[in-house]
């Protein structure tokens, strides 16, 4: 039989380039997780650098970098698996990745399998961010999550525009899709229409980690949010500031809450 399941989302206000800020947001976030008893803790994409394209080259990971260890001590503490993001190289390749720390002090790494880009209209100025693949290389790195008898599955942000990426998720066994996104506010009702209807049609429930503050120019939509398999909207977070949603299965159901962080 399987055991209970908790799955949460960690929204962030990204700090352009500054590693250690975001990870030290990180960490009081997985606490605020922790008294929940999240299992699985997902962050937005980029979330250690924010979505600054310009510098990922220069703030690169590895796939075992050391500017990590605040965060594998944290998930080791609260017996927690977290999702955070940051460019990576591998290889001579750069990435979008989503690094899987584990509370056994493992790292594995998701590479982002298909790269976005906004338009012109997504800034007030008119500049055109740079297209991802003009930065980054589509990856294949694709591990699965397990934790507690249940299996998850990554994404990174426009990975969930492709309905064949969360219907592969569901083939390989997921009951939950870990979606680690950059929302801006024109695009979040599609996207999170889409998020819902993948959980009902792949019975997962679903969990989007997004930005509570702009980054790399764009505004963010905050709303981190988790679905049922129902599609049923569990808790959201507001457009601005940080914080935690977490959402707890039981034999009786879901119960769930937003949790938003103060001092941010």
């Amino acid at each position: 039989m399987r055991s209970a399941r908790s799955i949460a989302a960690g929204q962030t206000i990204p700090i352009r380039g500054d590693v250690e800020a975001n990870i030290e947001q990180h960490v009081r976030l997985a606490h605020v997780a922790a008294p929940e008893q999240a299992q699985v803790l997902v962050f937005p994409e980029l979330s250690l650098v924010g979505y600054e394209l310009d510098l990922a080259d220069d703030l690169a990971f590895s796939q075992h970098d050391p500017r990590l260890a605040p965060l594998v001590e944290v998930a080791s503490l609260h017996s927690m698996i977290l999702i955070v993001g940051a460019p990576v190289r591998i290889g001579s390749r750069l990435h979008i990745g989503a690094f899987i720390v584990c509370p056994d002090r493992t790292v594995e790494v998701y590479t982002k399998q298909h790269l976005g880009a906004f338009s012109a209209s997504s800034r007030s100025d008119g500049i055109v961010p740079p297209a991802e693949a003009t930065v980054f290389d589509a990856g294949n790195q694709n591990p699965l999550v397990r934790f507690r008898g249940h299996i998850a599955a990554v994404a990174v942000c426009a990975d969930t525009s492709r309905p064949s990426h969360p219907q592969k998720a569901a083939d390989r066994g997921a009951g939950t899709y870990l979606a680690s996104m950059f929302i801006i506010p024109s695009d979040f009702e599609q996207e999170t229409a889409n998020l819902r209807a993948y959980a009902v049609r792949h019975s997962m429930s679903v969990v989007l980690a997004n930005y509570g503050g702009p980054s790399g120019g764009l505004a963010s939509a905050g709303g981190s949010s988790i679905w049922s398999e129902a599609g049923e909207l569990l808790a959201q977070l507001e457009k601005n500031g940080a914080g935690v949603t977490v959402a707890i299965e039981s034999h009786d159901g879901w119960r769930a809450k937003a949790i938003v962080l103060g001092g941010l």
